[in-house]
């Protein structure tokens, strides 16, 4: 078989190790032929390609970003579109096509299918928010250095007697920000899933003060959102700029810089804020990412010679299995209630005044 493949979306540590397993077992496992689309979508819209083979992918391993590079591009916004990227895969032969991508990319991939393409969607973002699978790929990549971030900030914020909010990623699910917060000792996270209240931080950093702690680590999802006020955006999500990217996402940013601002007004403690960004998303895989790339890569291959197209490689327990990608995109996965569980009975608490005993 001639398989197309395709890295859409953000990049993610990984990336290049799934291209390099699904062109190692298909060469060596089933005599395949392969054809790398360049820059997402965007190569199959305007024919940019690059040959993939086993020299191709020799060394990649390791390497962060993707070889195919990647793009935001969104075929359906551009007329024909979706029927240009149909010509290209009968033009350069493709008998099917492995899209690796997020909500986005995989959305794509399934109105392809419904057109009659064999495509197989392999499951990427660092968010780990891609419902149908337990883990994505890149998450743990990101979990670590946001972790180590946090580690640095404790020295700095403790030596100036500092609040420092630390802002990750996390558009509409907080799996960075718990995980890392958790990880990195925070003494308060903040997500997307669980609006907040400023009034509530500012009183617990207060009380930690009071008892001596003379700094706090507030750690936040990028889409973490004030509970309903007028003055405080009334509970929507900070953005950076107007305007949206080709599927109707808002470039957010800047939560950290605002909390930073409302926490010393109603505190008086000097308080600075961190933004990681990219950062998060750049440099070498972790071992575990690399492992896990690597299963979904093989996991895809084979269910390209299994004939499951119209699915997404996943993982469920320890196992590598496919569910539909219209169960995969149908929603965000939330942060599970008893991961906020795990992270509320570590965090302080804030102690509010009783209210008297009624007689």
């Amino acid at each position: 078989m001639k398989v197309g493949i395709l890295t859409g979306g953000g990049d993610c540590p990984g990336l290049n190790a799934v291209i390099r397993a699904i062109v190692r077992k298909g060469v060596f496992h089933y005599q395949d032929e392969f054809v790398g689309f360049m820059e997402g979508w965007r190569g199959l819209l305007e024919d940019k390609t690059m040959a993939l083979d086993l020299s191709t992918v020799g060394g990649i391993l390791p390497r962060g970003g993707t070889i195919l590079r990647t793009s935001r591009t969104n075929p359906a916004k551009h007329g024909d579109g979706l029927q240009k990227c149909i010509d290209a895969l009968k033009k350069h032969g493709c008998d099917a096509l492995v899209a690796i991508g997020g909500d986005d990319t995989l959305s794509v991939a399934l109105k392809l299918h419904q057109k009659g393409v064999k495509v197989v969607g392999v499951p990427k973002t660092i968010d780990n928010d891609l419902a149908g699978t337990d883990f994505t790929f890149g998450f743990d990549t990101a979990v670590n250095i946001a972790t180590g971030a946090i580690d640095r900030v404790h020295t700095t914020a403790e030596a100036h007697n500092r609040v420092i909010v630390v802002e990750v990623m996390g558009r509409d699910s907080g799996w960075i920000a718990l995980y890392s917060g958790i990880g990195g000792g925070a003494d308060v996270i903040l997500i997307p899933e669980r609006p907040f209240d400023i009034d509530e931080v500012a009183e617990l950093i207060r009380q930690r003060h009071a008892r001596g702690r003379y700094f706090s680590i507030v750690v936040a999802a990028e889409g973490a959102k004030f509970a309903a006020d007028v003055e405080l955006h009334d509970g929507a999500p900070i953005v950076q700029e107007v305007g949206k990217d080709e599927f109707g996402h808002q470039r957010l940013g800047g939560i950290g810089n605002v909390l930073a601002r409302e926490i010393e007004k109603r505190t008086g403690f000097e308080t600075r804020s961190v933004v990681l960004g990219h950062i998060q998303r750049g440099g070498t895989p972790s071992a575990f990412d690399r492992v896990l790339a690597t299963r979904y890569g093989l996991g895809a291959i084979d269910m390209v010679h299994r004939g499951e197209f119209g699915n997404m490689a996943a993982l469920r327990g320890n196992k590598i299995g496919s569910v539909p990608l219209a169960e995969a995109v149908s929603s965000n996965r939330k942060v599970d209630p008893e991961m906020i569980d795990a992270a509320t009975g570590i965090l302080d608490k804030l102690e509010k005044e009783k209210e008297p005993a009624a007689k």
